[in-house]
């Protein structure tokens, strides 16, 4: 499983070496295979709310498109499969949300990589092996036997929920990092609109996401919009279009500011290992603020920090090596 994930990043790494055959922006992220079933999911229901009127999708119809979905786009035989209802409409939708987003899934960037031949035969994956590890049939295959298969007993209950909270510590710190990366990330903001609490609820988010439609924008730069125009007390903020928005102000005001700071300390650090300690320092005491420190999401938070941090230095510390050797002409190696 080790060697597969590191075939993952291989070619992930592949991607940002070469971005621009696979895309017009440096700021491109990688949609994984969560953001990848809960973009799918969202967009089922927004197709749903349009052709019945709620916004609303069954579990199981989500995985029997998402299954389908993915035999599709890798070439898969699916033909035991039935197709789902608007399927056509569904991927339609599902490509032009990657667009719009400025992101390409994982499947894409393994076929274009195969495509454009940036990969050699020993590192290429089947179809059948990525389908695995998308749908996580591949993490079953290699938990198989373990303390998730045990008995349920309080200490493995204890176990699975510090996983469940560290998971979402993970999500949290990498939302914030892909927002700052790529502004138009709306799975990413969808994570972090309310963490830490900013009273930016569901309600929030809703009327934000049917804002940013009406003006063709992602939520972020929508969000950003309207504060600024708050700020500036222009007679934009008069417009109907920022009605349901102003009962947020406050919380909207809160969450645009703080990536503003983060924003200025990439714009204002130059030392890239100094500025990705700042960033990961100010996250940090951003989610953790107001919590005691025996917390479990503080502890969380604290290791994903500080394994981001010492990712940061070995990276950096890497291509000064690389870098070095070049104008020296000593093989990294000696």
């Amino acid at each position: 499983m080790i060697a597969f994930q590191q075939q993952i990043l291989n070619l992930i790494k592949c991607f940002r070496r070469q971005w621009p055959l696979f895309s017009n922006s440096e700021r491109t992220t990688v949609c994984g295979a969560d953001c990848m079933l809960m973009a799918l999911q969202l967009l089922m229901a927004e197709v749903n709310k349009q052709q019945h009127g709620d916004f609303t999708v069954s579990l199981s119809d989500v995985l029997e498109t998402w299954k389908y979905l993915l035999h599709d786009k890798l070439g898969l035989s699916y033909e035991n499969m039935k197709e789902p209802e608007n399927y056509a409409d569904l991927k339609k939708a599902y490509h032009a949300f990657l667009a719009r987003s400025n992101m390409l899934d994982l499947i894409d960037i393994c076929q274009k990589c195969y495509g454009l031949g940036l990969v050699s035969e020993d590192e290429s994956i089947t179809p059948v092996r990525l389908l695995e590890f998308i749908s996580g049939i591949m993490d079953v295959q290699e938990n198989n036997g373990s303390v998730l298969s045990a008995p349920s007993t309080p200490v493995n209950r204890l176990g699975q929920e510090n996983v469940k909270v560290t998971i979402l510590a993970k999500k949290c710190v990498y939302s914030y990092l892909s927002l700052l990366v790529n502004s138009k990330d709306d799975l990413a903001l969808a994570h972090i609109l309310n963490v830490p609490d900013r009273g930016l609820g569901r309600e929030a988010f809703t009327n934000l996401k049917h804002a940013s439609q009406e003006r063709k924008m992602s939520i972020f730069l929508m969000a950003t919009s309207f504060i600024r125009t708050v700020e500036l007390g222009g007679r934009g903020c008069a417009s109907s279009l920022f009605d349901p928005l102003k009962a947020h102000v406050k919380g909207l005001s809160n969450f645009v500011n703080f990536i503003d700071k983060l924003q200025e300390i990439v714009g204002e650090i130059l030392n890239p290992r100094i500025a990705g300690g700042q960033i990961l320092s100010t996250m940090k005491m951003h989610l953790i603020k107001g919590r005691s420190n025996g917390d479990p999401f503080c502890q969380a938070v604290e290791e994903v920090v500080q394994d981001l941090d010492l990712k940061i230095k070995n990276i950096i510390d890497s291509q000064h090596e690389v870098l070095t050797a070049s104008t020296t002409g000593v093989s990294p190696a000696r």
